[in-house]
């Protein structure tokens, strides 16, 4: 398995990489597929539930460095590769398929719609800084795996099991939706003085003629129990 470079060592490349997985995002036409029968939710939350509303390039202070109002955050782990994500609250419990960068730079998309995968050159899901796991929401006009992301709420949790048997649980902060050709990629994925994750999926209108969505579903989650 392609681990990719030592996050934590190489900042610059974590920009770098996430630069490029943002452009995949905009750009490359993410989750495509027949004109959908039914329009995916839109998120039920569309503002920060902490103290990051309007979060920038610049660092957070010390005191609002966690996304939100549920405590500290877990201490995060080592690197571990994921095996499995659940979403209770959405009744999504999938395998992770290892998605890296094409040959034309372009992040890879899950093989199977019903699976979502992880972005291999990130962060793991409980390792320090913002792992991503994305999915496609529908395929071919049928329900994908993500199809409910957007019914998510501050609150809710996502647990991640990993190959060295340990569970990161994952404490949802908050919901947004962001047009593909104004998407925030600092925000999203600038670096974390904790451990974090990115569940990412397609929402907005959807462009027949151009077979893709307008716009991308972000979930921010803090990391705050491991087991």
């Amino acid at each position: 398995m392609n681990r990719g470079p030592t996050w934590r060592r190489l900042p610059l490349v974590v920009v770098a990489a996430f630069a490029v997985l943002s452009v995949a995002l905009l750009a490359a036409g993410l989750w495509r597929g027949a004109e959908p029968r039914t329009a995916p939710p839109a998120p039920s939350v569309t503002a920060p539930a902490g103290p990051e509303a309007g979060a920038s390039t610049a660092s957070p202070s010390p005191e609002h460095r966690h996304e939100a109002g549920h405590g500290r955050p877990a201490t995060a782990l080592s690197r571990s590769a994921p095996t499995r994500v659940t979403v209770p609250a959405i009744g999504v419990s999938s395998a992770l398929e290892d998605l890296g960068l094409d040959d034309d730079g372009a992040m890879q998309t899950p093989r199977d719609p019903d699976l979502a995968g992880w972005y291999t050159p990130g962060p793991a899901p409980g390792e320090r800084g913002p792992a991503v796991i994305a999915g496609h929401v529908t395929w071919d006009g049928d329900r994908s795996v993500f199809y409910r992301l957007g019914e998510l709420v501050p609150g809710d949790t996502v647990t991640v099991d990993r190959e060295d048997g340990r569970t990161a649980t994952f404490t949802v902060d908050r919901v947004e939706q962001y047009p593909k050709d104004a998407f925030p990629t600092v925000e999203v994925y600038r670096n974390l003085d904790h451990a974090g994750l990115r569940l990412i999926t397609c929402a907005g209108d959807y462009s027949a003629a151009e077979r893709r969505y307008a716009d991308n579903i972000v979930v921010y989650a803090t990391l705050t129990r491991a087991e």
